[in-house]
């Protein structure tokens, strides 16, 4: 049995390069056959997608007469700076909804043209984004009031 070699009359001929074109470097050669992403920024959209935001509660009567009374104790104590927390909801740039967060620090100052509270720490929080305002001094403030039954004749 005899192999019958094709290739023998040009096995040891020197390799062709062009006199028109340049060489081109093995990295851009490696480049032509590197992966191909069909869909860029598609996993990212997933993720995005994937994202969960918390939707805005709706504040009953009652939680805005409270808030409403806190912001009125919060301007009549401003000059002592009292530590509160407050617990807002900032919006999501990207899609529906937002998360809530708690914010504590010392209060400030109520703007009265942006409709924002503002804190020592420099947090400005609009003010129909407040959900939940706490100090341990208010509490006892309002349990006081509480207490407190109108008389009656």
């Amino acid at each position: 049995m005899t192999i019958n070699n094709n290739y023998d009359d040009i096995i040891n001929l020197p390799h062709y390069t062009s006199s028109r074109r340049n060489c081109i470097s093995a990295s851009d050669r490696a480049a032509q056959f590197s992966s191909f992403a069909a869909l860029t920024g598609f996993e990212a959209e997933i993720d995005e997608a994937a994202r969960f935001t918390d939707s805005r509660l709706e504040a009953d009567d009652d939680r805005k007469s409270k808030i409403d009374a806190y912001l009125q104790l919060l301007i009549d104590t401003q000059l002592q700076q009292p530590e509160i927390s407050v617990t807002y909801f900032i919006p999501d740039i990207k899609k529906e909804g937002g998360f809530y967060i708690t914010q504590t620090s010392c209060f400030k100052r109520i703007d009265e043209y942006e409709y924002t509270l503002i804190l020592t720490n420099g947090t400005k929080i609009p003010i129909h984004d407040i959900y939940d305002i706490e100090n341990p001094a208010f509490a006892k403030e309002n349990a006081m009031a509480d207490n407190i039954r109108p008389y009656t004749y």
